[in-house]
C-alpha cells in the first residue's frame, strides 16, 4: 500500500542529476523533500510521476512499477501539483478545479463531481474565486487553485512541488496544515518538496534531504535536520530555537 523508491538515477547530456536516491512513503505520512536549489527535487517528483524516464532504479507504487500503470490508472492514485504552472487556458476557477475530477468523469460531471469541486475550493478558502477567470489570478491565488484541483482528484497519494511558493506566511501555514490533516484524517500519503526546513520540521513525518543529487539522509525530521546537516548541505550556520513545544532553526550566516 506504499510508495517505495530504490536506486533512482537520472541523467541529462550535461551530466548526472540524481544518483541512487531511495526512500519510502506510507499512507498517513507527510514526506518533505528538502535540499538547496538545483539539487533535483523537481526532477525527482517528475520521475515519481513517470514524466521522465530514470536511467536506473525503481519506483514502486502499491506493488507495481510506475511504467506499468496507464496514465488514467495512475491519475486515480496520485494527484500532482507542479511548481510554477504556466499556460492556463481562459476558464473559470471552478472549471479549472473540476478538471481534477477527470479520472472519475463519465460523459458529463456528476453531482458528486460538482460537490467535490466545491468542497475543494472551500477547503482552500477560495470559494469566492469560483467565478473568476483563472488567467487573472495572482500567483498565490493560482497556487491554491492548483492545490484545490489536486484535492478534487480524490487520490490516496498527493505529490506537490513547492506547494507554498508565492504564498504569504498565513497561507503557507494553512496549506501545510491542510496537507497534514489529509494525511492524519484521510490516510493520504503526501510528498512535498519544501525550501523551508522549519516547515518541514514542523509538518513532516519524514524528511528526504538531497545533496548534490544524492540522498544525504532519510528519516524523521529530528534525525535529518540539525546544525550539522544544514551546514554541510546548505552551507549555512544556524542556531536551534525552542519554546512552546516547537523547535526550529535561525540562520546566522553562510558558512565558510
Amino acid at each position: 500500500m506504499s510508495l517505495a523508491v530504490q536506486g533512482l538515477c537520472f541523467s541529462r547530456p550535461s551530466g548526472r542529476i540524481l544518483s541512487d536516491v531511495g526512500f519510502d512513503l506510507e499512507p498517513g505520512q507527510v514526506l518533505a523533500v528538502a535540499g538547496p536549489n538545483g539539487v533535483g527535487k523537481t526532477t525527482l517528483i517528475r520521475l515519481l510521476m513517470g514524466l521522465l524516464p530514470p536511467c536506473a532504479g525503481h519506483v514502486n507504487l502499491r506493488g507495481k512499477e510506475i511504467p506499468h500503470y496507464s496514465r488514467s490508472a495512475l491519475a486515480r492514485l496520485v494527484a500532482y501539483v507542479p511548481q510554477g504552472m504556466t499556460g492556463i487556458f481562459p476558464m473559470k476557477v471552478f472549471d479549472l478545479v473540476l478538471l481534477g475530477r477527470r479520472p472519475h468523469l463519465a460523459w458529463r460531471p456528476s453531482r458528486r463531481d460538482l460537490e467535490r469541486t466545491a468542497q475543494a475550493l472551500f477547503q482552500l478558502g477560495i470559494e469566492g474565486l469560483a467565478e473568476r477567470d483563472a488567467q487573472r489570478l495572482s500567483g498565490g491565488q493560482l497556487q491554491k487553485v492548483l492545490i484545490a484541483r489536486a484535492l478534487a482528484q480524490d487520490t490516496p497519494f498527493l505529490f506537490l512541488d513547492e506547494p507554498t511558493t508565492s504564498l504569504d506566511l498565513r497561507h503557507q501555514l494553512e496549506v501545510m496544515e491542510l496537507l497534514r490533516g489529509l494525511a492524519r484524517d484521510k490516510g493520504a500519503g503526501v510528498l512535498a518538496s519544501l525550501h523551508d526546513v522549519n516547515m518541514a520540521r514542523r509538518f513532516a513525518d519524514k524528511v528526504l534531504l538531497l545533496d548534490q543529487g544524492r540522498t544525504y539522509g532519510f528519516g524523521s525530521p529530528d534525525e535529518i535536520l540539525n546544525e550539522t546537516s544544514l551546514r554541510e548541505v546548505y552551507g549555512v550556520e544556524v542556531a536551534r530555537l525552542s519554546g512552546c513545544g516547537l523547535t526550529g532553526f535561525l540562520p546566522l550566516r553562510a558558512s565558510v
